[in-house]
Order: C-alpha cells, then sequence, then structure tokens
C-alpha cells in the first residue's frame, strides 16, 4: 500500500512496536515515537529505526508531518490522548479499550464528528481471514439456517502466577475492569461483528483467585516470564476479576456465553468461539487460525482451510498468500490498518466503514458496564441505547 499519510505511535510497550512492523509491513511510514518518558521514546526509537522519539505526547502533536496518531498507552490515557490528537486535526487508531467509561467515549464520538477526523478502535481479531469466512457463511440464511447459539471462551495464562504482574492489574491504570476489558471485549465484539446481531442484556459472575500479588519494584513487559525473588517486590492487593462468566441475550433472539481467564495454564492466546444454527454449525480457534471447522448433521463435519480459492469473497480480500502459506495475529492487524488508511486517503467519510470504528468501541465499553454491573448486583442488566 503507497500512502501520503504518516503515522507517530504512542506507547513504547508491548503493542506499539507490534503497530510499527505492521505499518512498515504496508508501507505506511511512521516518523516517530513517544512513551512514559523521554529516554524510553529515544531508546525505542532507536531500536525500532524511527526518525524521532518525541520528548513528549505534545511534542508529536505539535509535529505536522504527523497525519495519524496511534494510541498504544496504557488505558487511564487513552481518552484524554485521543482528544488532543483529534482537536490538532490528527486520525488515531485507538487500543481498546477507547476510554475508562461510556462518559468518554461518547465524547470522543462527538469530537470526531465536530472535527471530521477518523476514529478507529484496533478489534483486530476481526481480521483474521477465517472470521470474515465464518461472516459470510453464517449471514446465508439458506446455507446456515437460523442463529440459535454462540458459546466460547477467551483463556490465556500470562497471569497464572501470584508473580506474574502488569499495570493491567492496578484499576488506576487499567480501569476497574481486567478481563473483562482486556479480552472479553475481544470476543464480543468479534461474535457482534461476524452475526450482526447486537447484545441487548447480560448477565455476568466474576472471581478473584489470587487476592495478593507480587508487584516488582521495576517494571516487567506484559507476557513475560520473569521469575521474582522475595526481595524485588511487594504484595498488592487485587480489586479486579481473574476470571468472568458472561450469558448474553442478543438481537433476535440469539443466545450466548462466554468464559474469560488469563489463569488458563497452557492456553496462550486461546480465543473460540461455536456458532450453532438450524442448518449447521461453526467454529474457529485463534490458536489454528487459519481453519475453521464446520460442523453438519446429516453428513462428515469439514476442516476449511484459510486459501483465497476456497473462501467467500469477503475472507479473500484480506488474505495476502496462497493457500498453505499460514498468516496470523500481526496480520490481522496489517489488514485492519489497510482498511484504516485507505479509508482516510479515499476522503468520503460518508461511505460506510468496513474497520472497527469508534462507535464499535463506544458500545463495547457500553457492554462492559453492564457487565460490570451484572456481576455486582447478581441480574440480568440491559445494555443502555
Amino acid at each position: 500500500m503507497m500512502t501520503k499519510l504518516k503515522a507517530g505511535i504512542s506507547g513504547t510497550g508491548f503493542i506499539g512496536p507490534v503497530h510499527v512492523e505492521c505499518l512498515r509491513r504496508l508501507n505506511i511510514p511512521v516518523k516517530g515515537i513517544c512513551g512514559s518518558s523521554s529516554q524510553r521514546a529515544i531508546d525505542s526509537a532507536l531500536r525500532l529505526e524511527l526518525e524521532k522519539g518525541y520528548s513528549s505526547f505534545q511534542e508529536m502533536l505539535e509535529d505536522p508531518e504527523i497525519n495519524v496518531v496511534h494510541i498504544c498507552s496504557p488505558n487511564n490515557v487513552h481518552y484524554e490522548q485521543a482528544k488532543a490528537a483529534m482537536l490538532a486535526g490528527k486520525h488515531i487508531v485507538c487500543e481498546k479499550p477507547l476510554a475508562v467509561n461510556s462518559k468518554e467515549s461518547a465524547e470522543l464520538i462527538q469530537i470526531s464528528r465536530e472535527t471530521n477526523r477518523i476514529a478507529a478502535v484496533n478489534f483486530n481479531l476481526r481480521f483474521y481471514p477465517m472470521n470474515h469466512e465464518v461472516r459470510s457463511i453464517v449471514q446465508d440464511e439458506a446455507e446456515f439456517g437460523k442463529i440459535f447459539t454462540i458459546t466460547g471462551c477467551y483463556f490465556q495464562d500470562w497471569l497464572l502466577k501470584d508473580t506474574d504482574w502488569s499495570w493491567r492489574l492496578d484499576p488506576k491504570i487499567n480501569g476497574s475492569l481486567r478481563t473483562v476489558a482486556d479480552i472479553a471485549s475481544h470476543w464480543i465484539d468479534l461474535v457482534r461483528f461476524i452475526t450482526k446481531k447486537d447484545v441487548e442484556s447480560v448477565f455476568a459472575d466474576f472471581k478473584t483467585f489470587i487476592n495478593n500479588r507480587k508487584k516488582p519494584k521495576n517494571s516487567v513487559a506484559a507476557f513475560s516470564n520473569k521469575l521474582l525473588i522475595s526481595d524485588e517486590y511487594t504484595e498488592v492487593p487485587i480489586e479486579n476479576e481473574d476470571f468472568a462468566s458472561i450469558m448474553l441475550r442478543m438481537k433476535d433472539g440469539v443466545f450466548g456465553q462466554v468464559n474469560v481467564s488469563q489463569m488458563c495454564s497452557g492456553r496462550k492466546n486461546r480465543l473460540f468461539y461455536e456458532i450453532n444454527g438450524s442448518k449447521k454449525s461453526v467454529a474457529f480457534d485463534q490458536e489454528k487460525c487459519n481453519e475453521i471447522w464446520i460442523g453438519n448433521r446429516d453428513k462428515p463435519n469439514e476442516i476449511l482451510m484459510r486459501d483465497p480459492s476456497l473462501v467467500h469473497q469477503e475472507a479473500r480480500e484480506i488474505i495476502s498468500y496462497p493457500g498453505g502459506h499460514l498468516e496470523g495475529y500481526s496480520d490481522t492487524m496489517k489488514q485492519h490498518f489497510q482498511k484504516i488508511y485507505r479509508y482516510i486517503e479515499n476522503g468520503n467519510f460518508n461511505l460506510p466503514k468496513d474497520f472497527a470504528s469508534i462507535e464499535d468501541g463506544h458500545y463495547i465499553i457500553k457492554v462492559n458496564e453492564a457487565i460490570e454491573k451484572s456481576a455486582k448486583e447478581g441480574r440480568w442488566i440491559d445494555i443502555e441505547s
């Protein structure tokens, strides 16, 4: 992809450099990066071979060469950075959550409209080609029938031990929800995207298994397996959820249920769903992301591999390589960013958005707030319109 647009990255942790790498694969120039300190920005710019390590987020916004800001910073600054970037005339691509509450995300929608800036939320997991293929299958009622149920999970193991630490464990930085905001949000956005069915109400139950964790004196990157010794940490009480079980009532009588946890040994990044219809079923597992399972009543079940010659057009459009040449996690961001940048360059912002929009990000925050309220009150909670 060739573009006149130039990007700047906010965030030097795990996901910021991933954005840099994916943008480069699209030939989208990345000028520089900023972080929690000037030195971290300089170090990251050197490591990533970027032109500029900005001393602050504001300095990056003042750079007239930057057209699109990628917000990859901790959750508690997403709102203020997104707002400042759009008011400075920049388009934004923001990691989820868009904000820590729906009041803030609603304000960001209004600012996006007033400034005529495009704002995307990086629900990149939509962009596994096989998720687009499932979308094509279930939208064909003649083939799939009426959707009955959607069940699944999102399991990881990187917070299994009491010595595992991340800023996501701190509600002041992450927000009051942890596992729900971090991974259930991806699952719910994905099944909503695939089925085109909004969530109407939720019932949730939470559990915290480790009530006190060992916070290291020095920062530890997410997904690291660093082992700590006794004089390197302090005991910290944990206030947010290790596990959530969520039931969903969706549009047109569709029922859903998902379990999410980051304490499932051996599960590195398993987003799984199964959709059951009146004529067949279909299932996807992110740890086997180049295939889907198709279940049949009256003939053998099928495994469909990712192959541009075998899938629907919607999936074919986001496949870059022939069948048997595997594509994975980073490719989802490449495909998502390509959609976003093409839309911005087209310039007609009245066209339907073929990427995860700011409105999608706001909607998921409202669902998350209902999930949290349900867990606290022990009852079904409707999603506010």
